[in-house]
């Protein structure tokens, strides 16, 4: 009879350094001997991967993709091939793989790979064997026998495409904090733990900047229904099951997020007419760049300003397509600011709930922030604001919402 098998993954700061790669081999060796197969992914050595990225670039300004995900796969490899050490040094067998190794397919998609297929035989070989399986995470291969990545936090996709393939029980996700919480507890003290989160719920927050985990490995989870255990590598306290909802009223905001990582662009005097917007962001999504929240103002005078936010680690690229741009459909000057940040709040009960905006809105206003851009959801609402008053906004509206009593 096959045992229920176990996914877990360790971030980055659980495999900081030598000892705490012992204490993750004593973890997992825990789970073993409950009788579970285990399958544990992990990230790179605490700031490997920082720190292997800013060396390539040193190196060279615009590193070539491919020899990046060279690179920058190798950080994952070292965990894996330490940790295997360290469960067999505890008396258990255990095998480090690469990605490619364990049959992990991609397509061409350099540093951003998406997974087409995962092949296990390799992995229940290694079951049949007793062993404990040790995946790098982060990375696959081609068809072509390329290495790549599959874009930052792609430890996590890893570890629940793995969970998916194996049809394992649940997926632990082992990280330094205890789970998710309402907000960033570095920003507000009084930021309470999520017990039980929905699918939607987290991948709001997660695409809206907590950084707890990655957004596509939450898309992945939902569409094949994977129960995820955010969890502490240095705690035995419950974490947060991310899952489908079983309450019959949803809470209607369950977090704020704070992303500073964005910047917006803005083309002045653009022509006003049809076909215009269209020609821009295709171009502009052509040239690679991911563009989030859109303003474009009211015109008077036959020209418009058009306004937008991108990655700030693709604002480079962004002004070059976007300068461009400009001078073919003979607008006016191309401004930019990285001083900016997006505040969102989420829950999924706001479909139900009216007047949240308004609040949202009002608590701003009364905080003397002002609201740059806004966008919204279904069970999200995020505004543009100057990154220098981001905390004052957070904590008045975790405060305002009430997210530091509830019984989360």
């Amino acid at each position: 009879m096959d045992r229920p098998i176990i996914v877990q993954k360790f971030g980055g700061s659980s495999v900081a350094n030598i000892e705490r790669i012992k204490a993750v081999a004593q973890r997992v060796l825990s789970s073993k001997t409950r009788n579970n197969d285990v399958v544990v992914v992990v990230s790179a050595l605490g700031d490997t991967t920082d720190e292997l990225e800013a060396m390539a670039f040193e190196i060279n300004e615009n590193p070539p993709e491919r020899e990046m995900d060279m690179l920058m796969s190798t950080g994952e490899q070292i965990s894996c091939a330490l940790l295997a050490m360290a469960i067999k040094s505890l008396g258990h067998d255990a095998i480090s793989f690469t990605g490619g190794q364990v049959g992990i397919r991609t397509d061409k998609s350099y540093t951003k790979a998406r997974i087409h297929s995962i092949d296990a035989r390799r992995i229940k070989r290694a079951f049949a064997d007793n062993k404990i399986v040790i995946v790098a995470g982060y990375q696959g291969i081609t068809e072509n026998q390329e290495i790549t990545t599959l874009g930052r936090g792609g430890s996590d996709l890893t570890a629940v495409a793995l969970a998916i393939t194996l049809r394992a029980k649940v997926c632990e996700i082992f990280t330094d904090v205890e789970g998710i919480y309402t907000t960033d507890p570095r920003i507000v003290n009084q930021a309470r733990k999520i017990r039980s989160i929905t699918y939607d719920e987290m991948l709001e927050l997660a695409s809206l900047g907590a950084q707890v985990m990655q957004a596509r490995s939450i898309e992945a989870a939902k569409k094949f229904n994977i129960p995820i255990h955010v969890r502490s590598s240095f705690s035995k306290e419950e974490g947060t099951m991310i899952q489908n909802s079983e309450k019959l009223e949803e809470i209607s905001v369950r977090g704020v997020t704070c992303n500073r990582s964005e910047s917006k662009i803005t083309i002045c005097a653009v022509p006003d007419k049809p076909g215009v917007a269209a020609l821009i962001f295709t171009g502009i999504s052509k040239g690679g760049v991911n563009v989030d929240t859109i303003v474009q103002n009211v015109s008077h005078t036959r020209q418009t300003d058009i306004s937008f936010t991108v990655p700030t680690s693709s604002l480079s690229k962004a002004l070059k397509v976007t300068s461009a741009i400009a001078k073919k459909i003979k607008a006016g000057e191309v401004t930019h600011d990285k001083n900016i940040a997006r505040v969102s709040i989420v829950g999924s009960g706001m479909r139900s709930h009216h007047g949240i905006a308004a609040k949202m809105f009002s608590v701003l206003a009364e905080n003397k922030v002002n609201i740059e851009m806004i966008t919204t959801s279904e069970i999200s609402i995020s505004c543009i604001i100057n990154q220098g008053l981001a905390d004052k906004a957070v904590k008045a509206l975790h405060k305002s919402f009430k997210l530091d009593k509830i019984n989360a």
